[in-house]
């Protein structure tokens, strides 16, 4: 029978209740972009714009002038590159005039902007990304090779790789959030989007910042999950 810290009773695991919980509120999270994206790309915009129209037109009006926009495959694959200085716009945004579609490319343009200003948040997640990384690919191999060899101070190690890969997306969240609201503010104020079309995209982009917000909640949940098994282990257990 597994026994970790105490829990377990022949082969269940009680604290993967944690983990299916964190599963739930990430497919939920999906669900609700995926279906909040789908219904506003059928509201075309009142200008015509397309997304890659939108997106010139907004880096043009901050004095953006040295970000490429291009069109990238896949779906929902936007994103703006700070080493190429490109707004990566996905098929249904790219050439897309509906209000979803102008959403998510003012959305990149948000981060182009971001770093176009040096924004202090996203100068901090870019130097936390090699620390991230490192603690993502690290955290689990510690954790099993610490309960395999039986030696508690790498089981503790994996847990502070998993801490820091939590606290980049902890670090992503304001980032995300402070482009989404550029976005709205810049829509709003040039007239590409006006009248509810702004909200009907506040509302695009807000379901789309629910996705970071689960992530976060999906890991909390799993660290919590890990100490609960493994956080009170020593090498002499």
């Amino acid at each position: 029978m597994p026994y970790y810290g105490g829990y377990g009773y022949y082969g269940f695991d009680p604290t993967m209740i944690l983990v299916l919980i964190g599963a739930m509120i990430s497919m939920w999270a999906s669900s609700r972009v995926n279906s909040t994206f789908r219904k506003y790309s059928q509201v075309r915009s009142m200008t015509g714009m397309t997304g890659e129209e939108a997106a010139r037109r907004l880096l043009n009006s901050q004095g953006v002038y040295d970000v490429t926009v291009q069109a990238v495959r896949g779906q929902l694959t936007d994103h703006f590159d700070p080493r190429t200085k490109t707004v990566n716009l996905s098929e249904a945004v790219y050439g897309s005039a509906s209000v979803a579609a102008i959403g998510v490319a003012a959305h990149e343009c948000g981060h182009a902007i971001q770093h176009n200003v040096g924004y202090a948040p996203l100068k901090l997640r870019a130097a936390f990304v090699p620390v991230a990384n490192f603690g993502s690919k690290l955290s689990m191999p510690l954790l099993l090779l610490g309960l395999f060899l039986g030696m508690g101070n790498l089981v503790q190690l994996g847990i502070w790789m998993f801490v820091l890969a939590l606290l980049f997306q902890v670090i992503t969240l304001p980032v995300e959030f402070n482009a989404s609201h550029r976005a709205v503010l810049l829509l709003d104020q040039t007239g590409i989007l006006g009248g509810e079309e702004v909200g009907q995209t506040r509302k695009v982009l807000g379901a789309a910042a629910l996705t970071y917000v689960a992530a976060v909640a999906a890991s909390l949940l799993q660290l919590l999950r890990l100490l609960i098994l493994f956080g009170g282990r020593r090498d002499n257990d």
